[in-house]
């Protein structure tokens, strides 16, 4: 008998740790329980960038006898369309769902869709173990299951081999657990809400994923039969995929918009554990592991003791992803940050507005002076990458004071600014307030917000124009001299980035997607229009972005002529190929070598003074980019002027 539990996710190098955890609990309930009979659990991930037909034939190819679905606001749409056509090709094979798209509301999903028998509401770790019993047969009736939310025909069967397809028998009710409401002659009922799950109890999702490494083992100082180790991934779906992981649940905020504020009760995986699990990443050298829990750095001692741990114990390689509260750092925790190796974390911080107004109707409670002090503290260790996030379409806050709220995160100096846009989310108190507040938002997932009381649904297209922009042009990192620059001839960020859309959109570029080149030199052209006094150091200036970046064999079209320092660059190769005295970490290379990971520039402005105070001076220099010495986390090269 086997069971398939199938995510979705947005991106191919995404995964879903919900069914890995699910699997892994079930897994272990049934290592203790000898009566248990062979079900099967089997995981299948796609993406909703793959065919529907695709994914549907592989599904049916696997020949599951019941199927699972993980669903979320980026993949309702996808797992909707597969739902309909496994209700025509395999009528007889119960579907359930779960996750935080259908958990709310889940009556109304089911009369929607009436391929799927139930649904799995909140944490189903618990519930999808129990719902293997009642198929193993070990359950007289899914009433007796906390957390489900399923559909029986009038006189429907309740043993292990009812699906929806051929229903006979006798309903076992159990009253006191159950709520039902009528639906055409089929009853949908509810049981009782589970209570929330005790996070040490959940087994490592990842069990079995990573292959044991005798080598590695030698060199551990616990006992190797704790954790299983390795060197190397397994050939397998996550040699390049970020991996998941949580150490708690819960949020201790309340903000009206956030599913996370509906779970109040704070829960935390024992630290040891937390240890064990970590180190599995760590010896496994995996690329990317991004903690989902909420908040972070809640609780003090927590996070002071995961992060120590992945200080002490770095690769070298990995990079771990918090999603913190920036105004609850101190100075025990500043230290420990301070002290990382470049890349080893980075921090998701959600400033989200900077609107008094706006946070008070949200609910949200943060201390902004504080904010802006330690995003100034940990971009001067200059080893941590920061994420902030901003929300348009917050109740009381209109299109002049969101630009504002922008200037503000963008004067932080944040590595990447997140502007998104907010989400009217089934269950969210802020979906029960959107008439409050005039809320119009699309009726289909992701339920983004279209116009309020405050910003009209002109303005929004606006700002998803600026979004665009700050995704290119800030969010990549190749701009950085240029935007830098562009800030001293315009009123604010906002306004700089507003222009640009403007002429963007009246130029068509808006829609397409330019290969990098061409992204140059649509800023050049925008800034020639805007600018045009400044062409041509705008040319270097762009120049010096491009190859900060990039080592480019063929040089863009926008760059000086360099013929008249030809013989001075080849004369420095030549000297430098003897003499070692700029790149003695290139000692033994021939010269060709040299070149190919080095390139030398020249420029007739001040490039850097330009940027730092916007004024054009003329100067005279030759600049080396090395590309075997990149900066960690803007993946920069390094550059010398000589």
């Amino acid at each position: 008998m086997k069971f398939l539990l199938a995510a979705v996710n947005a991106k191919y190098i995404h995964s879903n740790l919900a069914i890995y955890s699910l699997k892994a609990y079930a897994e272990e309930q049934r290592k203790n329980s000898p009566d248990s009979k062979p079900w099967r659990v089997e995981l299948g991930e796609y993406t909703i960038n793959q065919n529907t037909a695709e994914i549907l034939g592989d599904i049916y190819k696997r020949k599951p006898d019941a199927i699972g679905f993980s669903c979320y606001i980026w993949n309702m749409d996808t797992v909707e369309r597969i739902v309909s056509l496994l209700h025509k090709i395999m009528p007889d094979t119960p579907v359930w769902l779960g996750g935080p798209e259908v958990s709310h509301e889940a009556e109304l999903w089911l009369a929607r869709l009436p391929g799927v028998r139930g649904i799995m509401i909140g944490e189903g770790e618990e519930t999808f173990s129990e719902l293997l019993d009642y198929y193993e047969g070990k359950g007289e009736s899914l009433a007796q299951i906390g957390g489900l939310c399923y559909r029986e025909a009038d006189g429907a069967r309740t043993g292990p081999a009812a699906g929806y397809g051929q229903q006979t028998g006798h309903i076992i009710e159990s009253a006191a657990r159950v709520e039902d409401m009528e639906e055409g002659g089929t009853h949908i009922r509810r049981t009782a809400d589970r209570p929330p799950l005790e996070m040490s109890r959940i087994p490592f999702p990842y069990q079995g994923i990573f292959r044991r490494d005798a080598a590695a083992d030698s060199e551990r100082t616990e006992p190797p039969e704790r954790v299983e180790s390795s060197e190397k991934l397994k050939q397998n779906s996550f040699a390049h995929k970020i991996i998941y992981y949580e150490s708690s649940r819960g949020c201790p905020f309340s903000c009206s918009y956030c599913l996370s504020s509906l779970d109040k009760k704070l829960r935390f995986r024992d630290l040891a554990l937390v240890k064990e699990e970590l180190q599995v990443f760590l010896d496994a050298k995996v690329v990317q592991v991004k903690f989902i829990d909420r908040t972070f750095n809640c609780r003090k001692s927590h996070a002071m003791a995961i992060w120590s741990y992945l200080a002490e114990h770095d690769n070298g390689v990995t990079n771990f992803h918090f999603e913190i509260a920036a105004d609850l750092l101190d100075e025990d925790m500043l230290a420990v940050l301070s002290a990382m190796r470049p890349g080893l974390v980075q921090l998701e911080i959600g400033v989200q507005t900077t609107c008094g107004e706006a946070l008070a109707a949200v609910g949200r409670k943060t201390d902004l002076q504080r904010i802006r002090e330690m995003v100034g503290r940990v971009s001067s260790f200059h080893n941590i990458h920061q994420h902030l996030d901003l929300i348009a379409g917050l109740p009381m806050e209109g299109y002049g004071r969101f630009a504002r709220s922008f200037d503000d995160v963008y004067a932080m100096g944040p590595d990447q600014l997140q502007l998104g846009f907010l989400k009217v989310l089934r269950g969210s108190a802020m979906r029960e307030q959107a008439s409050r507040y005039g809320l119009v938002y699309d009726d289909r997932p992701p339920y983004e917000v279209l116009f309020t009381d405050w910003l009209s649904y002109e303005e929004l297209l606006r700002l998803k124009q600026i979004e665009e922009l700050v995704e290119t042009y800030y969010n990549s990192g190749q701009f950085k001299l240029t935007l830098k620059a562009m800030g001293h001839r315009f009123a604010s960020p906002f306004a700089m980035f507003e222009e640009m859309a403007e002429y963007f959109a009246a130029s068509g570029y808006f829609g397409l997607n330019p290969d990098r080149e061409a992204r140059y030199g649509r800023i050049l052209s925008f800034l020639g229009e805007r600018c045009p006094e400044y062409r041509e150091v705008d040319r270097q200036l762009l120049t010096w972005d491009f190859y900060l970046r990039e080592n480019a064999k063929k040089r863009p079209g926008f760059a000086l002529d360099q013929l008249p320092w030809k013989e001075r660059i080849s004369c420095f190769f030549a000297e430098e190929n003897k003499t070692d005295r700029y790149f003695p970490h290139y000692k033994g290379l021939s010269c060709r070598q040299l070149i190919h990971n080095v390139h030398l520039e020249a420029y007739t402005w001040d490039i850097p003074a330009l940027a730092e105070t916007g004024m054009v001076k003329e100067r005279v220099m030759l600049v080396c980019y090395d590309y075997g010495m990149r900066d960690p986390l803007s993946y920069n090269s390094a550059v010398t002027i000589l």
